[in-house]
């Protein structure tokens, strides 16, 4: 069988160059990965058939091998509890397993307007949280859904509480949308959010755009030969074959 991880289109993070703040001498590293929707599926994964957290990409690796299935790609799919549960919303092969988080809080998930990233039979989208509840009844083949935040950026605005030269930089990753495409980034060298806002915006040309988390960014790509192991994690989205 053709490899369907050639519907994958990527590039390399030592060949991109981003928007580094004016004081900083290195540029800033991403590595990119685009995954379209008419082509391949987005999956999202949590625990295995005993409810035990994957936690890691090799361990969801091997249960897939045992159902005769390859993880071709995978990243965290957005924040999570110490127990590995999510901190809002998941909604995998349609079926809601968590629920939409509108609390207030403190912590990057709760900087207003945080997001949604879903996917649907319209394709994938970002969407500001409180947009959730109105839109998901209208949703036709809902398959998944996870809830992060805060939104880098929404219609084209990058968020409000963002600070150009903040000092406060961290390895992030994030997910845009453009068309039918998911657009995957993470920072090979530490960005602000300001920063990774703009990188979707002016060099990836997303308008809608979100954060999935920090330091625990890792990223699982067979045609790039890397499998991270950063930190044990809770949500994963991942692109399956057989």
């Amino acid at each position: 069988m053709p490899r369907r991880l050639l519907w994958l289109s990527m590039l390399v993070a030592g060949l991109v160059l981003g928007l580094a703040a004016s004081a900083r001498a290195e540029p800033a590293r991403y590595t990119v990965v685009r995954v379209d929707l008419r082509k391949e599926r987005l999956s999202l994964f949590l625990n295995d058939d005993s409810g035990v957290a994957f936690k890691r990409f090799d361990r969801l690796q091997a249960w897939l091998a045992e159902r005769g299935r390859r993880l071709d790609f995978a990243v965290n799919a957005g924040m999570y509890h110490a127990d590995f549960a999510p901190v809002g919303l998941l909604v995998r092969e349609g079926r809601e397993e968590s629920p939409l988080n509108l609390e207030a809080g403190t912590g990057n998930f709760f900087l207003r307007p945080n997001g949604v990233f879903l996917v649907s039979d319209e394709g994938p989208r970002v969407i500001e949280s409180s947009e959730y509840p109105a839109l998901a009844p209208r949703l036709r083949g809902l398959s998944i859904a996870t809830q992060s935040g805060p939104l880098l950026l929404h219609h084209g605005a990058v968020h409000r509480s963002f600070i150009v030269d903040s000092p406060s930089r961290k390895i992030r990753n994030g997910v845009g949308v453009s068309g039918h495409t998911a657009i995957f980034v993470l920072s090979e060298t530490p960005v602000n959010f300001h920063e990774f806002a703009l990188y979707f915006r002016d060099v990836l040309h997303c308008r809608d755009a979100l954060y999935l988390d920090g330091t625990v960014s890792a990223l699982h790509s067979t045609a790039l030969g890397r499998s991270d192991f950063v930190r044990e994690l809770g949500p994963i989205l991942a692109v399956v074959s057989p």
